[in-house]
């Protein structure tokens, strides 16, 4: 009976010191992953998500298979789901938006402002390529989708509308030819999702510089 006893007292506490070791293996694991990957990673990737499959394929674990690191690296950064999806948005409207416009927004010549705008714009169409855009107008309902796309739009169509202001049209006139120039944009991105024979990415910026470029503007 005490060997028995004293059996069941010594091995006991080897299960516990396992434990404790496991633990603190999957603690460094995790502190060495939320290292490595910052919060902007995990929102950068779920933006990739977004574009091939809209909000759904946003989901934990397969982005961590992604990046190759645990769902610990996620929680070290995010509460949950949603707070990557708001997170991950506020990337696309600050990179896409008026943050991400600011370098163009800055050129004082407004015929070249727009000639490179247009040509920054267009050559990053590319065919079959998944756009998040695109993919955000089929959650569009979804109300942080709703305002992150329209922030992205008035900031696109506000500069737009000032260039060709300054490039001699009247208001009116301006914002008329903003948003037809913005949709032709768009059109192009959609066309470029099923069509892997589009035309080369530098010859339709060179068309639609000179379509949109009013004349006698450079």
């Amino acid at each position: 009976m005490r060997s028995l006893v004293r059996h069941r007292i010594n091995t006991v506490p080897y299960p516990r010191f396992a434990s404790s070791s496991i633990r603190r293996r999957i603690l460094w694991r995790v502190v060495s992953e939320s290292t490595r990957l910052s919060a902007q990673d995990w929102a950068r990737a779920a933006l990739k998500a977004i574009a091939d499959g809209g909000l759904a394929a946003v989901a934990v674990e397969p982005l961590a298979r992604t990046l190759g690191v645990t769902k610990g690296s996620f929680y070290a950064h995010y509460r949950n789901r949603d707070e990557l999806i708001t997170a991950a948005l506020a990337e696309w409207t600050r990179s896409h938006g008026e943050e991400g416009l600011a370098q163009l927004a800055a050129i004082d010549d407004p015929a070249r402002r727009l000639r490179d705008l247009l040509t920054t714009v267009v050559q990053a169409v590319q065919p079959l390529a998944p756009s998040v855009h695109l993919s955000l107008l089929g959650d569009r309902n979804d109300p942080r989708v709703g305002d992150a796309v329209r922030r992205v739009n008035r900031a696109r169509l506000e500069l737009l509308a000032r260039t060709y202001r300054e490039l001699g049209l009247t208001p009116e006139r301006a914002v008329s030819r903003a948003r037809v120039a913005y949709a032709a944009i768009l059109g192009l991105l959609h066309l470029a999702q099923t069509d892997p024979d589009s035309p080369n990415s530098a010859a339709l910026a060179d068309e639609a510089t000179t379509i949109f470029l009013p004349p006698h503007s450079g």
